[in-house]
């Protein structure tokens, strides 16, 4: 991985075989970023999607393996309990196979490269369990 800042904004390529989600954690334990909006595209080689039932209040979640493009890759950064809190949508589609597959994203290991948008905000959001759907929501300072 690696990355530009200018002004708000932080533009990062993370590299083959690296994963997504602990590049940008890694990313806000450095740059100490506890709130942000992310959009990206690129490649995945390998990526877990996950789909929440509000009914069984559980995770389905699906690995896809192969090269797929990453046609959405989008986001935001919080803090919960301290540390950073990933909550991503991605998009990814292989043109061969004619397929589409988007959701919650759990895990993807680029399988190219992956060109990413930070730009962060100069307040914190954090996150609070609501009991009604059982996840995570916003939890804005007062």
């Amino acid at each position: 991985m690696e990355y530009i800042k200018s002004g708000n904004t932080i533009a990062v390529r993370i590299d083959y075989d690296e994963e997504v989600m602990e590049k940008l954690t890694e990313l806000c334990k450095k740059e100490n970023i506890t709130s942000a909006a992310v959009s990206g595209i690129g490649a995945t080689k390998l990526a877990e999607l996950g789909l929440y039932n509000i009914e069984t209040k559980e995770y389905k979640v699906t690995s896809y393996t192969g090269l797929y493009e990453v046609g959405s890759f989008m986001g935001n950064i919080t803090q919960k309990d301290g540390e950073p809190y990933l909550h991503m949508h991605i998009t990814i589609g292989d043109p061969e196979k004619n397929e589409v597959h988007s959701g919650h994203l759990n895990k993807a290991v680029i399988g190219a490269t992956s060109e990413i948008f930070v730009t962060v905000f100069d307040k914190k959001i954090g996150r609070q369990l609501d009991e009604k759907t059982g996840i995570n929501i916003f939890e804005f300072e007062k």
